[in-house]
């Protein structure tokens, strides 16, 4: 169900934002709204609870591996993708903007996800979900959506047992459903009327998370696509760093604005997948040298999903076992004989100063060449006592994840079909 797929690992996100810190509440202008890093202080969900170094790692690893699963599953050529794939994914949305949605306005937070299309909200009287939804019933501008109405057919999960448009999924033991609903969403200063999403209004075997997603991905139900007559398919984001004290990057909607000395690579369409960024990943250079990696390894395959896709979901970088191996076997020799140790799923990590022995390092696509600065490819403790090179192996698909985004103006040319990325420090 191309439409409703939950993700990014991060699904649309929405909390009724009650109140931000007065430091957070700096306005978006025009069409750039402002993004956060989950953790930033302007953050609801922010952890509650300090978390070490170590267990910060771990958990991001554990909701990497969710939405590794769930990114496979739809590449697989599945075609219905149980709400279980998402749910870990949707209790850790990485970034964040604020919208407004109905009439008069209710304000939320929603988590980009560029892996998936329509936003998922949950809905005032909700069974099983939080205490923080949309309260239809106080929006007029609210209808929903009945069984003869296009958008429903465009979901392979509806039923229509009455006269409202119905959708049923399952996930493990629980099961959730939703109603598809219209009403107006707002991000910064311009309004999408009628933006088309679904309406949580039961979770059975389990609570379901306070969020949801804002479906920043290509198919017909997804923002891009139901804002197209405002920002011509076009949008592009800047994602701060984790370690950053602001926590604020820019999500640009829209041709104004955009950089316009930015070099572009093709768009892949997956035809199993339209909805899915595949790029096509060339090779990678560790230091002056362009590593040998098995042609198979980066090569877009429709049939499978096999090839690479960016992902604003994911947080490190994922590459296909031949890939990766080769990757990691080489930064290794470029750092000599400083002993290697592992944390997690990361496999190359060290305890001892190495700062004078990183080597560069450089994802290529026809067109243009990405290069990373340490801090995209490498994650410190706070003590500065271990350092691990942040990637690891995939069984399937190759993922260029928000860490290696981090700090550039990454652009999504739709019409054209050219993903853009240029250097942009925004922390």
């Amino acid at each position: 169900m191309e439409a409703f797929h939950l993700i990014l690992l991060f699904l649309v996100s929405l909390t009724v934002v009650h109140s931000l810190n007065p430091n957070c509440g700096l306005p978006s202008q025009g069409s750039t709204l402002r993004v956060y890093h989950v953790s930033s202080p302007c953050s609801p969900f922010r952890p509650k609870t300090t978390l070490s170094w170590e267990e910060s790692v771990l958990q991001m690893q554990a909701d990497d591996k969710t939405r590794l699963v769930y990114l496979t599953s739809l590449v697989a050529g599945r075609s219905f993708v149980p709400i279980g794939s998402g749910r870990q994914i949707i209790q850790s949305p990485t970034y964040i903007v604020k919208a407004n949605i109905g009439t008069p306005a209710q304000s939320l937070l929603m988590a980009l996800d560029t892996s998936t299309d329509m936003a998922l909200v949950p809905c005032a009287g909700c069974v099983g979900c939080s205490s923080s939804t949309f309260d239809s019933t106080k929006s007029v501008s609210f209808s929903s959506l009945a069984c003869g109405a296009d958008q429903c057919k465009q979901v392979q999960s509806s039923s229509c047992l009455g006269t409202t448009c119905s959708l049923n999924m399952t996930y493990g033991g629980s099961t959730v459903a939703a109603n598809l609903a219209q009403d107006n969403l707002t991000l910064a200063t311009d309004s999408v009327i009628g933006y088309s999403f679904s309406c949580i209004k039961n979770v059975a075997g389990g609570s379901f998370p306070p969020q949801g997603v804002l479906g920043l991905g290509r198919g017909p139900l997804s923002f891009v696509s139901q804002s197209k007559s405002l920002y011509s398919s076009t949008f592009s984001y800047c994602l701060p760093s984790f370690k950053s004290s602001n926590f604020s990057g820019t999500l640009r909607l829209g041709l104004n604005g955009q950089p316009k000395n930015i070099k572009f690579t093709p768009l892949l369409v997956n035809p199993r997948r339209t909805s899915l960024y595949y790029v096509n990943l060339i090779g990678i250079r560790v230091g002056s040298k362009v590593v040998n990696i098995p042609p198979g390894a980066f090569a877009f395959n429709p049939n499978t999903g096999g090839g690479t896709i960016i992902d604003s979901g994911t947080v490190f970088t994922r590459l296909v076992d031949a890939a990766y191996t080769a990757v990691r076997d080489e930064f290794r020799r470029r750092m000599g004989k400083a002993v290697v140790s592992s944390l997690g799923g990361f496999d190359t990590c060290y305890t001892v100063p190495i700062g004078r022995h990183v080597p560069t390092m450089t994802f290529m696509f026809p067109g243009l060449n990405m290069s990373l600065p340490q801090d995209n490819f490498l994650i410190h403790s706070s003590s500065g006592s271990t350092t691990c090179l942040a990637m690891s192996a995939s069984p399937a698909l190759n993922v260029i994840a928000n860490m290696q985004q981090q700090n550039h103006r990454v652009l999504f040319d739709i019409p054209n079909s050219r993903l853009g990325i240029s250097r942009e420090i925004c922390s």
